[in-house]
C-alpha cells in the first residue's frame, strides 16, 4: 500500500451483504434505538417525578441511563446512514470524534458501575449510617468524577491516533469507528496507540472491577448474616439491577467482533430499561402510579 498523510475519508464497511439484509438491519438497528432513547428517557423521567426514587441509587441509574441514550446516538445513526446509503463514508474528524466519544462513554460506564457498587457497600453493611454517609453531595461528586475520568482517560490514545499517517486502503471493516479496524490501516508505526490502549483498558477495568467485586464481597458477607429470609431477599433485591448491569458492561469489554459488539452497542442498550422496569419493586409502583394518573 501507499502511504497518504493527506487521507481525509474513510468507509465504514458495515456488514456486506445484499440489499435485503441491508434493509433488515436498518428496521433492527433503527427500531432498537428508538427503545434505547424512549426506555431510558422513561426511566430519568419516573426518577425525577417520584420523590420515593429520588435516592443515590437512582440518581446512578439516571447518570446510566442519560450515558446509554447517547452512547448508542454515537453508534447507530451513523450505521443507519451506512445501511440507507451504501456508502459508509465518514470524514477522519468525524471517525477521530465517534471513537472518542464511544470509547470515552464506555469508560464513563466503568467508573459510574464502581460507585454504584461504593454507594450499596453503605446501604447493605452499614445501613444506620448510610443517609450520613451517601449525601446528595457525595453522589454527584462520584458521578461528575466518574464522567470527567471516563472523558479523561481516552485522550491519549486519541492523540496519538490523530498523528498517524493512514495509507490507501481506507475501509474499516466495522460499522463505527473502533480503535483495532481503524489504527491497522496506518502506515505508521502503531505499537504506542496499541500500548496506550491496552494500559488505559487494563486500569480502567481492573481498577473500576476491584472497587465493584470488593464491594459486592462485603455485601454478600453481610446479605448471608441476615439472620431472616425476607431482610435476605429484600437485600438482594436493592443490589439485583446493578448486577444485571455489571454482567452485561464486563462481557462489553471483551468485544472482539462486529457481531458481538451489535450485542453491546444495539441489543443491551434496549434491554436495560426494561430490566430496570420489571425487576426493580420500586420502579414499578413509580410505572404504575404514572399510568393512573393519565
Amino acid at each position: 500500500f501507499i502511504c497518504e498523510n493527506n487521507l481525509s475519508t474513510f468507509v465504514l464497511l458495515g456488514f456486506p451483504g445484499p440489499r435485503g439484509l441491508q434493509t433488515w438491519l436498518f428496521l433492527l438497528f433503527l427500531v432498537a434505538y428508538v427503545l434505547t432513547v424512549a426506555g431510558n428517557l422513561a426511566i430519568i423521567s419516573l426518577v425525577g417525578a417520584h420523590r420515593r426514587l429520588q435516592t443515590p441509587m437512582y440518581f446512578f441509574l439516571c447518570n446510566l441511563s442519560f450515558l446509554e441514550i447517547w452512547f448508542t446516538t454515537a453508534c447507530v445513526p451513523k450505521a443507519l446512514a451506512t445501511f440507507a446509503s451504501h456508502s459508509g463514508a465518514i470524514s477522519l474528524a468525524g471517525c477521530a470524534a465517534q471513537m472518542y466519544f464511544v470509547f470515552s462513554l464506555g469508560c464513563t460506564e466503568y467508573f459510574l458501575l464502581a460507585a454504584m457498587a461504593y454507594d450499596r457497600y453503605p446501604a447493605i453493611c452499614l445501613p444506620l449510617r448510610y443517609g450520613s454517609t451517601m449525601t446528595p453531595g457525595l453522589s454527584a461528586r462520584l458521578a461528575l468524577g466518574s464522567w470527567l475520568c471516563g472523558f479523561s482517560a481516552i485522550t491519549v490514545p486519541a492523540a496519538l491516533i490523530a498523528r498517524l499517517s493512514f495509507c490507501r486502503s481506507h475501509v474499516i471493516n466495522h460499522f463505527f469507528c473502533d480503535i483495532a479496524p481503524w489504527i491497522v490501516l496506518s502506515c505508521s508505526d502503531t505499537r504506542g496507540v496499541e500500548l496506550a490502549a491496552f494500559g488505559i483498558a487494563f486500569c480502567v477495568i481492573l481498577g473500576s472491577c476491584f472497587v465493584t467485586l470488593l464491594s459486592y464481597a462485603y455485601i454478600v458477607a453481610t446479605i448471608i448474616r441476615i439472620p431472616s429470609a425476607r431482610g435476605r431477599h429484600r437485600a438482594f433485591s436493592t443490589c439485583s439491577t446493578i448486577f444485571l448491569h455489571v454482567r452485561t458492561s464486563v462481557e462489553s469489554s471483551l468485544d472482539l467482533t462486529k457481531a458481538v459488539t451489535v450485542l453491546n452497542t444495539v441489543v443491551t442498550p434496549v434491554l436495560n430499561p426494561f430490566i430496570y422496569t420489571l425487576r426493580n419493586k420500586d420502579v414499578r409502583e413509580a410505572l404504575r402510579r404514572s399510568v393512573q394518573r393519565k
